[in-house]
């Protein structure tokens, strides 16, 4: 399948040089899926898909196009390459796009070592169903229960390839398979839900499912009886399990792209605190066996290790070669991109530093307050970083948590906010965001 891929990707050059492009690169994906559902003890959806999508960037001057197509025949080759040659010429001028030079492309990487690719055979949707029926077992077995949404199991795996007119080329794969289970409990209006669900590169790394499905049913039935807490400024503990959207926020106002739009509350930031001192935050893209990892970027650069904020201070944007050149800055091996989009920066495994203390230590710290875990929707502001999103949990009083919560707001101005954090040291490490649970004191609560 690597040298098929390859072979695309030299094709779409050839045509596109032919149609007339002065540079260009091209990404050749062929993937497959299986996905299964369950419910009542049946199995409720079987699917899967296969298919090879390809993408072409052409150059033509300071001008770009990109086009996509599912059909790799050598006559749609031809036409995607004359049709994106001749969009490109209709295009605004750019002049910060274009390829790596020679020079900059990385020549050696080993891909085998990060371990993204499970290499034992894919699962037989039998397999799946039985796990996804016992999640859903193990769900309904908690006192509380009274109906599972969904368990459902699902396997994916990708080959790759991307090679440019300036000389680059490479390609690797990426197995994904996964498990989850959506338990409700109670009756009528005070019915209530939550999930549970793991996600790993190597099957055998998965959580048992009954495990999976006891937890999403304990989590459901601990939320019964859940109501608003009081209005007013409190402590919020974020939860391991929504902890990471807040460094979200942060990777996001750090993305070139927000920057250079000049819709980042993080502009005129470099180099000044943005979190408590003490406290890192470090993308690593070459960690073993962990889903955001890669052995170069979108563009063909290499990758490294490298400090987004380094003892709180804000070291560096997120950039590819588009806009670290609009920004004056090197690229930073960012790029990533799809089959019908250009390159653009990206951030993959990022870890926060955490601390000694548990999650039951930031409870007790902060006294009284909310535990949030879970959110919905979302009121931010790119440029001021104000902060505002619905969120449920369970109240703590004394250190203690009292009763569940829900139907609640909780707001505040995100740069504050993260210049407050205190981090636990609960974080999950196979994850691509290795985050822990999260104390802000001094938020505002919308309740009763």
């Amino acid at each position: 399948m690597p040298h098929a891929l390859e072979s695309l990707t030299d094709t779409l050059l050839r045509a596109a040089k032919k149609a007339g492009a002065d540079a260009a690169d091209a990404i050749a994906v062929k993937g497959r899926s299986l996905d299964i559902a369950v419910r009542k003890g049946a199995l409720e959806k079987a699917e899967r898909a296969e298919g090879t999508d390809i993408g072409l960037r052409v150059l033509v001057g300071q001008k770009q196009a990109c086009v996509s197509a599912s059909d790799t025949s050598h006559t749609t080759i031809a036409m995607l390459a004359e049709r994106a040659v001749a969009m490109a010429q209709e295009a605004p001028e750019d002049p910060h796009i274009g390829l790596a030079e020679p020079e900059q492309i990385v020549r050696d990487w080993d891909a085998t070592a990060l371990q993204l690719a499970d290499l034992t055979d894919e699962p037989a949707p039998s397999e799946l169903q039985v796990q996804a029926l016992e999640a859903e077992a193990s769900a309904l077995a908690v006192k509380g229960v009274t109906q599972v949404q969904s368990a459902s199991g699902g396997y994916s795996s990708q080959n790759m390839h991307i090679a440019a007119s300036n000389g680059f080329a490479g390609g690797y794969a990426r197995t994904s398979t996964s498990l989850s289970c959506v338990a409700i409990a109670g009756e009528g209006t005070s019915m209530q839900r939550d999930y549970d669900g793991d996600s790993r590169i190597f099957a055998a790394d998965l959580r048992p499912s009954d495990h999976i499905g006891n937890t999403a049913g304990e989590r459901a039935v601990a939320q019964l009886g859940a109501r608003k807490p009081p209005t007013g400024a409190y402590p919020v503990l974020f939860d391991e399990r929504v902890s990471s959207t807040l460094i979200g926020h942060l990777l996001v106002a750090s993305n070139g792209s927000s920057v250079a739009r000049g819709s980042s509350w993080l502009m005129e930031k470099l180099g000044e605190q943005v979190l408590p001192r003490g406290l890192s935050l470090v993308e690593d893209p070459l960690r073993p066996r962990v889903p955001g990892s890669r052995p170069f970027d979108a563009e063909g650069l290499a990758v490294s290790t490298r400090n987004i904020v380094e003892d709180g201070v804000l070291t560096w944007w997120t950039l590819d070669l588009a806009t670290g050149r609009k920004l004056g800055f090197a690229s930073t091996g960012n790029a990533r991109r799809s089959t019908s989009a250009p390159p653009s920066p990206s951030v993959g495994n990022v870890a926060l530093t955490q601390s000694n203390k548990s999650r039951g230590d930031l409870l007790a710290e902060m006294g009284t307050g909310l535990l949030v875990t879970s959110m919905i929707g979302s009121t931010i502001n790119p440029n001021t970083g104000d902060y505002s999103r619905g969120a449920s949990g369970f109240w703590v009083e004394n250190g203690e948590i009292t009763y569940p919560v829900n139907e609640c707001t909780i707001a505040g101005n995100l740069p504050e906010m993260l210049l407050r954090i205190e981090p636990a040291n609960d974080a999950r490490m196979w994850l691509s965001r290795t985050v822990p649970s999260l104390l802000v004191e001094g938020m505002t609560l919308a309740g009763a």
